[in-house]
């Protein structure tokens, strides 16, 4: 809300987008290449200063040069022809030196990273440090210890203008918030790419480079900003600036490298501008968590970081901003610790609402003046206080809602008991037909996990994972717990309260059930314990659903044909390699929000009709395009498959698993066309697998 938005004119973004790499081929290109690209951007397109968000660290042999200077010094040797020729030729297949000779007296500069891996190496060049060893000598500034580094060949980095890291520093939670202006390396230090190509652009306009003047508080001795030229830089004590994000991806010009490559740029498009050139293709890895968008192009963090060094748009964290902190905290805390006992519970919630606004407001003007404070503090507070004030009325909620939760509390998240609290007489447990979705979850080769752990330890791994699928299911997606069967769980949704989106929150419980199998999964790995693999069916239908057994025990349960088929689907998912299945009635009701993919027809033991049934693979918001060819190659197989083309079935297979070698549905299928090949169905099949065993 507070980002400036809005596109930066000043700063271009050369990207190595998909566009380019399928028009000049596969990263990294030649650096005679890139010799020609460095040319056109100054000679013909006149740019300031020139950024890479890349590292040259590997020679380019691709002219062959490698095996001519092999031939030179062997079998050639004496050829006086031949090493005549070479020597006047070989310049001109030195592509790297090709390279330097284009960047060589032009504002260039090199990006390269630090590695803190204990046996780093430390591979090829690094400019020279910007401050040297000593220079925060008896201050109270604290630097990250890295252990090596991998540059750009000497021969680049001594022919370019400068140099800069391009390491992240992210958060604890993944997200990159910050950037080391200054990072110490063997006691000296080094600038970050942003800063170096800031430097450049003003060696550029004045003639010299500007140093880099670290700056203190009166009074304290600790960082607080870098003056390099004309721009005052904020940092914290570790030296490390906020990113000043002008918006999601897009906020700077972006212009294909392709283009620039093809001469498809209009002339003067470029001139005076600072251009970085980097990448925004997902094969490339230079994606990153940032606070306004999860997959955050790396090139564009130091495009923002340059603007804001130029406009003067980070922020900073001076010393006082604990002191006002401590003020804002204790007005607001001993304000609302008066006057929320003396109001009821709604006007309480408006008086935490009020303080609430009154502490963001605060950090929004602060925050609009250049100065960022702490917010997680005062929002803490409020949070607690009022939580505190409101719990006697959460302990003396009425008889009824109490009954329904001692029902049905085990069964249906508390939120679903808040709303049957409000009117008790429309929810029974009296056996009823209704329409559900019924989800089936089993532990894959629990057997054999069983046999491998000890007691206690079985028990600590069969809880956690029954914990963690339950709140999903529960927690997440409002769902009915049924029981638990040994390591298998059945749920359902749609009762004890009504559901109208009941089969899509089955199956986003279920994708999210897989989901969470892979961090679970990491848990148990650190514990030495075996991995976990679950497979999960889902039905809808009508079911005789509530409170049924014997006179000795009795359960809030569901039973029907629907059960049987979801418990069914579930035991299919290992015969075809998926880890969902749902039924055709499910996908129908689900299908605007998900997208799936049909994987056969079958007959399950005790149905006379065949089943159509499918894997969900995710939301259609999110599923990636280039994933449709895939899909219609799969169509076009599933319709070999039940017209008994088996050689086309097989073709259309070996392409799939060419596509997606990671899919287990491929590779069952292929397994299955193989056994219709040896046993071929009669000539009136129908296309419907069909299944004996339960």
């Amino acid at each position: 809300m507070t980002m400036p938005r809005g596109n930066e004119r000043g700063i271009v973004i050369l990207d190595i987008d998909e566009k380019s790499l399928g028009e000049i081929g596969r990263w990294p290109w030649s650096r005679r290449l890139m010799a020609d690209v460095v040319t056109k951007l100054f000679d013909q397109h006149g740019i300031a200063v020139l950024g890479f968000d890349v590292v040259f660290a590997e020679r380019d042999p691709s002219s062959g040069i490698d095996a001519l200077d092999a031939l030179a010094q062997g079998e050639l040797k004496q050829a006086t022809a031949f090493q005549q020729a070479y020597r006047e030729l070989r310049p001109k297949l030195d592509n790297d030196a090709l390279f330097a000779a284009a960047i060589r007296g032009r504002p260039v500069v090199l990006g390269y990273y630090f590695n803190s891996a204990e046996k780093a190496v430390r591979a090829n060049a690094l400019p020279d440090p910007v401050l040297p060893k000593a220079t925060f000598d008896g201050r109270d500034v604290s630097f990250h210890r890295w252990a090596g580094y991998t540059g750009n060949l000497p021969v680049l980095q001594q022919r370019a203008a400068g140099a800069g890291h391009f390491n992240p520093a992210p958060d604890r939670d993944g997200v990159s918030r910050r950037v080391p202006m200054l990072l110490e390396f063997d006691g000296a230090y080094y600038e970050p790419l942003s800063l170096a190509v800031l430097r450049t652009f003003i060696k550029a306009q004045t003639g010299a480079a500007p140093e880099i003047r670290p700056g203190y508080p009166e009074g304290y001795n600790t960082l607080e900003w870098l003056q390099v030229g004309p721009y005052t830089i904020p940092v914290d004590e570790r030296a490390l600036a906020l990113i000043p994000y002008r918006g999601p991806k897009g906020a700077f010009e972006y212009v294909s490298l392709a283009d620039v490559v093809k001469d498809r740029i209009a002339p003067g498009a470029l001139k005076g501008k600072i251009a970085l050139v980097g990448t925004t293709a997902p094969g490339l890895l230079d994606l990153r968590a940032t606070p306004v968008e999860g997959a955050f192009p790396g090139v564009e963090i130091h495009a923002n970081l340059i603007a804001g060094m130029i406009d003067g748009s980070i922020r900073q964290t001076p010393k006082y901003t604990l002191g006002a902190d401590v003020v804002i905290l204790a007005l607001a805390g001993i304000s609302l610790a008066v006057v929320i006992p003396m109001l009821s519970a709604l006007w309480a919630t408006g008086a935490a609402a009020l303080a609430l606004a009154f502490i963001a407001g605060v950090n929004v003007m602060f925050w609009q003046n250049g100065v960022v404070l702490p917010l997680a503090g005062g929002v803490l507070m409020v949070a607690a206080l009022y939580t505190m004030n409101m719990a006697y009325g959460y302990f003396v909620e009425s008889r009824s809602k109490r009954q329904l939760a001692g029902r049905f509390g085990e069964y249906v998240p508390p939120e679903l008991v808040d709303r049957m609290a409000r009117d008790p007489g429309k929810y029974g447990m009296e056996p009823k037909d209704a329409e559900l979705t019924v989800l089936f979850c089993d532990v894959r080769g629990f057997t054999s996990i069983s046999e491998s752990l000890k007691a206690g330890e079985l028990r600590e791994y069969i809880n956690e994972y029954l914990t963690t699928m339950s709140a999903i299911i529960r927690g997440r997606h409002r769902g009915t717990l049924d029981k638990y069967i040994g390591d298998a769980i059945m749920a359902f949704w749609g009762a004890p309260v009504e559901d109208p989106d009941q089969a899509r929150n089955a199956v986003f419980a279920a994708l999210d059930m897989q989901k969470e199998c892979v961090a679970l999964n990491e848990r148990f790995r650190a514990r030495g314990w075996p991995t976990l693999r679950i497979g999960i069916g889902v039905e809808s239908g009508m079911v005789r659903v509530g409170d049924m057994g014997s006179q000795i025990r009795r359960a809030y349960t569901a039973m029907g044909d629907a059960v049987n088929v979801a418990s069914r689907l579930e035991g299919r998912t290992k015969f075809y390699g998926v880890d969902i299945l749902v039924g055709e009635a499910t996908r129908q009701r689900a299908a605007k929000d998900v997208m799936f993919r049909e994987v056969d027809r079958i007959r399950v033991k005790g149905k006379e009709r065949g089943l159509t049934v499918f894997e969900p693979l995710g939301p259609m918001s999110v599923l990636a395009p280039e994933r449709q060819e895939e899909f219609r190659l799969w169509t076009q197989t599933l319709r070999a498959y039940r017209a008994a083309q088996w050689d086309q079935a097989d073709v259309n297979l070996l392409n799939l698993q060419r596509a997606n070698p990671q899919s287990a549905l491929y590779r069952a299928f292929s397994d299955i066309v193989a056994d219709r090949r040896r046993n071929p169905p009669a000539a009136d099949w129908d296309g419907v697998t069909v299944f004996s065993e339960k």
